[in-house]
């Protein structure tokens, strides 16, 4: 299983387990936390959800090497199939914490923002990096970043995809506290248990409450952002990012 689960005491731990990879995301990990986020969310003795990673970095982003398999009814296809992976993480109406270290790159981004809360370790570095494949930022990236950042930082750190550190993370508000890596679950597990320790049917109703604040919602972004990139998955500069990548150098982008 490239997904772990872990129920210990009320806390649920999901972890990324494809650390070969550093866990970029397979279409078998979008399943399969589609299906543990319906499941925690409905098991009325889980009372706090923790999402981390295996291995030297919580999530590199997509699977590149599966981008350039596509065509323009596909790409629609993937994209809502993975869509309904981060309305189910973001939905689940418990305190979800994401215990992120290394790296945190692309989509993985997504999966962070979509938890409620972030402890970050040392060794954490998040880089919103789509445009080095030439993609829109997905996975409501946007709706996310817009919320923490406010749109004209959003911006700086999508057009750039400059790397930020935990220390930034920490001082744009984006997580709670910087930890030692060796510290990283102990945290959030910690943290978890507070929260567990809450009324979290409370927490629950108002997490909706924060949620239904901006428009448009988390849904209609992300129908926006399918039909984006479906039209910028049959880009030449696409199909030159995830090029460029395989080959190990930097792409040669023309703007088509």
């Amino acid at each position: 299983m490239t997904v772990r689960l872990d129920i210990s005491e009320g806390i649920a731990t999901l972890t990324l387990d494809r650390p070969d990879k550093v866990n970029a995301l397979s279409q078998e990990m979008y399943d399969l936390l589609y299906e543990h986020s319906n499941a925690l969310s409905a098991d009325p003795e889980v009372r706090a959800i923790v999402l981390t990673g295996a291995g030297k970095g919580f999530c590199s982003g997509g699977d590149i090497g599966n981008m350039a398999k596509t065509d323009l009814t596909g790409s629609r296809a993937r994209s809502k199939s993975r869509h309904r992976t981060f309305l189910a993480l973001a939905g689940i109406e418990k305190p979800v914490i994401a215990a992120v270290h290394g790296p945190v790159y692309g989509i993985g981004s997504s999966l962070m923002f979509a938890c409620d809360l972030i402890v970050a370790a040392q060794s954490t570095t998040l880089a919103l990096s789509f445009k080095r494949v030439a993609v829109v930022p997905d996975g409501g990236s946007i709706y996310f970043l817009a919320q923490y950042l406010g749109i004209a930082k959003a911006k700086e750190l999508v057009y750039t995809g400059r790397k930020v550190s935990a220390e930034e993370m920490v001082a744009l508000n984006i997580a709670l506290k910087v930890v030692p890596d060796g510290a990283l679950l102990d945290e959030a597990r910690a943290l978890a248990t507070e929260m567990a320790r809450s009324p979290t049917w409370m927490l629950g109703l108002t997490k909706k409450m924060f949620q239904f604040m901006y428009t448009p919602t988390l849904e209609q972004l992300l129908d926006y952002e399918a039909l984006m990139q479906t039209h910028v998955r049959m880009s030449d500069d696409h199909k030159e990012g995830v090029a460029a990548f395989k080959e190990k150098r930097s792409p040669a982008f023309k703007g088509r």
